[in-house]
């Protein structure tokens, strides 16, 4: 008997063997693939119906306004200074402070590089964060609140929140 003969007698049975499993499995995904379209075809809904639905309707005009006035007060909050990281003085800090409800004040000092960086870093979160009024404060020319807050080491972020508004 032939080694070569063996091997390939072998081999046939096997692909033999690979065959017919392939198409079992072919024959089961179609069965699976109509199952599916039958369920499918039972359950569906006309959209028609769901347009003239008095619930999805008030949930559609409750979601409306609940979007308008979710914008409206974003304008409110922007037209107070939110949404932008700007500098102020030390005669505005209270009045910008006690004017939000939460505000974060970075006391820098201009020639500190790592102040700088804190300026970058807030600056971007501004625009992200509306309901959070960001400002800064140069602490050489705000030795008050310097003194009254204990600031000891530059840079210093502070978060501030006012419950009066």
């Amino acid at each position: 008997m032939d080694p070569d003969s063996v091997k390939s007698t072998l081999s046939n049975l096997a692909f033999g063997n690979v065959i017919a499993a392939a198409a079992r499995d072919y024959q089961k995904e179609l069965l699976d693939k109509e199952k599916a379209q039958a369920s499918s075809s039972n359950d569906e809904v006309d959209l028609d119906e769901l347009m003239d639905d008095p619930e999805l309707e008030k949930l559609h005009a409750d979601r409306i306004a609940a979007l308008k006035k979710e914008a409206e007060k974003r304008q409110v909050l922007q037209m107070k200074g939110h949404g932008e990281y700007r500098e102020i003085g030390e005669g505005d800090f209270l009045a910008e402070v006690t004017g939000s409800e939460k505000a974060i004040c970075h006391f820098y000092h201009k020639e500190f590089y790592r102040c700088k960086i804190m300026d970058k870093h807030l600056k971007a979160l501004a625009p992200k964060h509306i309901g959070t009024k960001f400002i800064k404060l140069d602490a050489e020319n705000a030795p008050f609140f310097v003194t009254k807050l204990g600031i000891k080491t530059l840079p210093c972020v502070i978060i501030l929140r006012s419950d009066n508004v």
